[in-house]
C-alpha cells in the first residue's frame, strides 16, 4: 500500500519511476478528502500549489538532483503555526483567521528547498496553548484510533494526519510537550530537538524561551531525514545556534551496547495509568535486549516543573501576544468607539478562553507587585530542574519514561478543568524548561489506544535518541500499525 511507505521507500520509488510526485501528491490529497471530514486535522489545503510543486519536483527527479535531495517530491504538511507566503497562517485562532503571511518561515523555506511538497496546514490548539487540540477556533481534532477521543495537543492536527496516513510526515512545535504528547496519543514518532537547533524565525511565538520546531512521522528514521532538512543556523533568529548539522541518519544502525538508560523514580509513581506503565516497561525490555542497560535515577524537582512552566510560559505569551491588538496584527472589531474600545473588543473577540486565561496569568506574574514572588522564583526553579538533568547525565546517557501519564482521553473530559489538563504534560515539560531534546516513540497499546515511550537526551544528542528509536522499531511493529478503518482505501 503506497500510503504505508516510509520516506525512504517513497524516495526510492520516485527515483525508480514507480510513480511520479504528482501521482503521489494526488494520492494523499484523495486520502485527505476521504477521511479528514471526521478527523478535522487540516485547517487549510493548498491542492493547486501542491500539484505545481510536485510537477516541479518531477522535473528535478529526471536530473542528477534526485541523488542529493532525498526528500524530493515527497508530500507533507505544516502545522499552522509556520508562516507560509501567500497562504493563511491562523495559529488556530480567530485572531489570525484572515492573516495571509507575506513571507515564509525558515522551516518552510528549508523543506521547500529540500523539494518537499506541502499539502496544507494542520489544525492545532489556539496559539499552541493546549494539550488536547480542543481550543482551536476551527473545532477539535479527533484521534484516528477512537474519534471520540482527543489526539493530544497542541500539534494534534499533525499527529492525527500522520497517524491516519493522510500525509507521510508533518511538522510540529513543542513548548511543553506539544510534539511528543500528541505523538504518543496517536501512536507515531515525534522529536523535539535541542533548543536553538531549528530556527524559530517565522514561527508564531507562544513562549520564546521554550518553543521549538520538530518533525513528526511514523518512524525514527523518517524523523532523522526531516530533522536533517529542518535544522541549522539562521541569522534571522537570535536564539539559533551556530553549529554544524550532524548526519542524524548516520548512527541509526549503531548497536546499543553500553548505552545507559536512566529511569527516574518520579516518572513511575502516582498518576501513571497501569496500562501505560506496562507498555513502557515492555518497550524498555526491547532496548535492553538490543544492548542497553537500565539505571535507577532521581530527578527530585520533577514535581515543580508544571507550576514553574505555568508561570514562565504564560508570562512570555502575554508579552508575545500583546502585538495582537487589532491595530498591528489580528482581528479588528467593528465600529470601535475609541482606542481603548478597539483594543478591548478586538482582543476579547479574537482570543479564545484558554489564551485569555494564560495572558491574564502572565500579565499578573509580571506585574510590579508579583514579579519577584512568581516569575523570578519560577526561573530559579527552572535552574534547579536544569541542575537535576545535568547531574543525571553524569550517570546515564538518556532518560526514559512514559510520554503521557494516560492514553487519549475523551473529548470534553478535561475541558472544564484546566489544572487537570495541564498535568497531561507532566513528563514532557521539564525538557522544554531545560532546553533538552526529547523523542516520543510508539510503545504498544493499552485498551486499544496508543502508548508513548519518551526518551530525553543531553544537549545535541538527537542522533542518539533517533538511534534508540530506530533500534526499538527494528524489534517492534507498533510504529507501523494504524486503525483498520484507514486501511480500507488504497
Amino acid at each position: 500500500m503506497i500510503f504505508q511507505r516510509n520516506l525512504g521507500e517513497h524516495a526510492a520509488a520516485l527515483r525508480a519511476g514507480e510513480y511520479s510526485s504528482v501521482e503521489l501528491t494526488q494520492h494523499y490529497l484523495e486520502r485527505i478528502s476521504r477521511y479528514d471530514r471526521r478527523l478535522n486535522s487540516f485547517i487549510t489545503l493548498c491542492a493547486d500549489q501542491a500539484l505545481a510543486q510536485a510537477a516541479a519536483a518531477d522535473t528535478l527527479l529526471a536530473t542528477d538532483a534526485a541523488q542529493t535531495m532525498p526528500l524530493l517530491g515527497i508530500p507533507f504538511a505544516h502545522k499552522d503555526l509556520f508562516c507560509t507566503q501567500g497562504l493563511r497562517t491562523s495559529s488556530g485562532s480567530k485572531m489570525l483567521d484572515t492573516f495571509i503571511s507575506p513571507y515564509d518561515a525558515t522551516v518552510v523555506e528549508k523543506l521547500a528547498q529540500a523539494g518537499m511538497v506541502m499539502l496544507g496546514k494542520t489544525n492545532m490548539d489556539e496559539f499552541a496553548m493546549g494539550s488536547s487540540n480542543e481550543t482551536s477556533f476551527y473545532g477539535p481534532v479527533r484521534n484516528p484510533w477512537q474519534t471520540e477521543r482527543v489526539p493530544g495537543g497542541s500539534s494534534g492536527g499533525s499527529a492525527a494526519a500522520v497517524a491516519a496516513r493522510l500525509v507521510p510526515a508533518a511538522t510540529g512545535t513543542d513548548t511543553g510537550g506539544s510534539i511528543r504528547q500528541p505523538a504518543a496519543l496517536c501512536g507515531i514518532t515525534g522529536l523535539k530537538p535541542t533548543y536553538g537547533s531549528v530556527s524559530r524565525y517565522g514561527m508564531i511565538a507562544f513562549a520564546s524561551s521554550l518553543d521549538q520546531a520538530g518533525p513528526m512521522a511514523p518512524a525514527a528514521a523518517d524523523c532523522a531525514q526531516l530533522l536533517q532538512a529542518m535544522a541549522g543556523f539562521d541569522a534571522r533568529d537570535s536564539t539559533s545556534l551556530q553549529r554544524e548539522v550532524p548526519d542524524y541518519s548516520a548512527t541509526l544502525h549503531t548497536p546499543l551496547n553500553g548505552v545507559r538508560i536512566g529511569l527516574p523514580k518520579e516518572y513511575f509513581g502516582e498518576g501513571l495509568e497501569s496500562g501505560v506503565a506496562l507498555q513502557v516497561e515492555a518497550a524498555l525490555k526491547l532496548l535492553v535486549a538490543a544492548g542497553a542497560t537500565l539505571v535507577d535515577i532521581s530527578l527530585p524537582n520533577t514535581a515543580l516543573a508544571v507550576p514553574a512552566y505555568y508561570v514562565v510560559a504564560p508570562a512570555e505569551c502575554s508579552s508575545n501576544l500583546s502585538r495582537m491588538d487589532g491595530v498591528r496584527f489580528g482581528h479588528r472589531c467593528k465600529n470601535p468607539v475609541d482606542l481603548e474600545d478597539l483594543y478591548k473588543r478586538s482582543r476579547g473577540e479574537g482570543f479564545g478562553a484558554e489564551v485569555k486565561r494564560r495572558i491574564m496569568i502572565g500579565t499578573y506574574v509580571l506585574s510590579a507587585g508579583y514579579y519577584d514572588a512568581y516569575y523570578l522564583k519560577a526561573q530559579r526553579v527552572r535552574q534547579l530542574i536544569c541542575d537535576d538533568f545535568r547531574h543525571a547525565f553524569t550517570m546515564v546517557d538518556v532518560i526514559a519514561g512514559p510520554t503521557s501519564p494516560t492514553t487519549a482521553f475523551k473529548l470534553g473530559d478535561k475541558a472544564d478543568d484546566p489544572v487537570t489538563m495541564y498535568l497531561s504534560d507532566i513528563y514532557t515539560i521539564a525538557a522544554n524548561l531545560a532546553g533538552l531534546p526529547g523523542i516520543s516513540l510508539p510503545a504498544g497499546f493499552s485498551d486499544g489506544l496508543p502508548v508513548g515511550l519518551q526518551l530525553v537526551g543531553n544537549y545535541f544528542s538527537e542522533g542518539q535518541l533517533l538511534q534508540l528509536g530506530h533500534q526499538l522499531q527494528q524489534q517492534s511493529d507498533w510504529h507501523l500499525q494504524l486503525p483498520e478503518e484507514y486501511l480500507a482505501w488504497q
